[in-house]
């Protein structure tokens, strides 16, 4: 994660805030924390006039490992959604939780045991609230 302005949709927060609430993922630790970080520095903003480049939950989004230059489609979800078979990524996955609100262009970046790990955001194939889908 890094220190530029990230947005957030209403619908998506209400939605983020109760997965917060669930006892059951609060053992998720240092994931529900980063997220609540991210949530408390977001722009929130209604769900009809979010960017469409910016990452919102179910959102499909091209990245670019800057490491290796591999690219990947990933699909930002719930965490009952998540399928690594899929590239259905949980928002309590470290790159979910770095995703989040983010813009295409933008580099994101958190920890891993190895180190610091780097995508940047190359394309949202599918945003749902640019398709018009604002309560998915």
């Amino acid at each position: 994660m890094n220190g530029r302005t990230i947005h957030i949709t209403e619908t998506d927060r209400t939605r983020l805030l109760a997965l917060l609430d669930n006892p059951v993922l609060k053992r998720e630790g240092s994931a529900m924390r980063d997220l609540v970080a991210e949530m408390q520095r977001a722009v929130i903003v209604p769900s009809r006039e979010v960017p469409p480049d910016v990452v919102t939950m179910r959102s499909r989004v091209n990245v670019r490992d800057r490491a290796t230059g591999e690219g990947s489609t990933i699909t930002l979800v719930f965490p009952n959604e998540a399928s690594l078979d899929d590239g259905k990524i949980s928002v309590l996955a470290p790159i979910g939780v770095a995703l989040l609100g983010y813009r295409v262009g933008d580099v994101v970046a958190w920890k891993v045991p190895s180190g610091m790990k780097e995508f940047e955001i190359t394309g949202i194939e599918f945003q749902p609230e640019a398709a018009g889908e604002y309560h998915l």
